[in-house]
C-alpha cells in the first residue's frame, strides 16, 4: 500500500461517489484528510467517521467551490488546523444532460462553474501555500468526455476538457516548484454521476467500452492515490484515463 503518512490533503466532493472512494483510500494510506462537502453534511461526517475508526485522521469541511471566497477559505480551514497543504484533489462536480438547443444558459454556468472555475479557485488558492513549503500534488478529476465528448452533454465535456487543459498549463507553471498537476480521466463509473445519464445515453456509452462493464469508484481512487504519492514525483502535466479503454488513443 501506498504510504501518504505525515501528508495533509483536501478532496473536494468526498461525501458521496469517487469522492468518498479517494477520501478512504487517502486515510487508509496515513494522509490526514479535510472532506470537503457541499450541502450533505451526514454523508461527509459518515467518511470522516470510517477514516478515523480505521485509525485516521478526518475532517469535514462545507464550501461551496464555485465561489472563490469559499473555496479559498476551505484551503485557509485546512492550513490553519494543519499546519499546511500537501495534496489537492479537485473531484466536486455536477452534470445538466440536454441537446445543445434544449440546455438553458442555466444549465451551462452551473456545469462550468461547478467543474471548471471550482476547479481552478482551490487549484490557486492550493498553490499559494505549495509554492511555499515548494512540494505539492494535485490531481484533477477529469472525464472520458472531455477526452471523447458525449452528445447531449456539451457543457460537462466542456468543462471537463477545460480541466485538462488547465492540468497542463498548471503543470508547466508549478514545476520549478516541486508540484506536480495531474489529471484522472474516469469512464462510466458505477457510483456518483452516473446515476443522472438517461438510460438510453448509457446503453449506447456502455457500448464503446471495450472492458463491457462499469468501473468501480475504487478504481479511480488507486489511480488517484498514485498520483499524489512520492511515487508519481516525476510525473506532471498527465492525464490517466482509467475507462476500461473507452478513450482508448486519445
Amino acid at each position: 500500500m501506498i504510504d501518504l503518512t505525515g501528508r495533509v490533503a483536501i478532496v473536494t466532493g468526498a461525501e458521496r461517489g469517487i469522492g468518498r472512494a479517494i477520501a478512504l483510500q487517502f486515510g487508509y494510506c496515513g494522509a490526514t484528510v479535510v472532506i470537503n462537502y457541499y450541502s450533505d453534511v451526514q454523508a461527509a461526517e459518515q467518511v470522516a467517521t470510517e477514516i478515523t475508526a480505521a485509525g485516521g485522521i478526518a475532517s469535514t469541511t462545507q464550501a461551496d467551490v464555485s465561489k472563490t471566497d469559499q473555496a479559498t477559505a476551505l484551503v485557509k480551514t485546512a492550513v490553519n488546523r494543519y499546519g499546511k497543504i500537501d495534496i489537492l484533489v479537485n473531484n466536486a462536480g455536477v452534470s445538466r444532460w440536454g441537446l445543445i438547443v434544449r440546455l438553458t444558459e442555466e444549465d451551462w454556468d452551473v456545469v462550468i462553474d461547478t467543474n471548471l472555475k471550482g476547479t481552478w479557485n482551490c487549484c490557486r488558492a492550493a498553490v499559494r501555500h505549495m509554492i511555499k513549503q515548494r512540494y505539492g500534488r494535485i490531481v484533477n478529476i477529469t472525464s472520458a468526455a472531455g477526452l471523447i465528448g458525449q452528445a447531449a452533454n456539451t457543457n460537462y465535456s466542456a468543462s471537463k476538457a477545460g480541466i485538462i487543459g488547465l492540468t497542463k498549463a498548471l503543470a508547466r507553471e508549478v514545476a520549478s516548484r516541486k508540484i506536480t498537476v495531474n489529471a484522472v480521466a474516469p469512464g462510466i463509473i458505477n457510483a456518483g454521476l452516473t446515476s443522472e445519464i438517461p438510460p438510453d445515453d448509457l446503453g449506447k456509452l456502455m457500448m464503446m467500452i471495450p472492458f463491457g462493464e462499469m468501473g468501480k469508484a475504487e478504481d479511480i481512487a488507486h489511480a488517484v492515490t498514485f498520483l499524489a504519492s512520492d511515487s508519481a514525483s516525476y510525473i506532471t502535466g498527465h492525464v490517466l484515463a482509467v475507462d476500461g479503454g473507452m478513450a482508448m488513443g486519445q
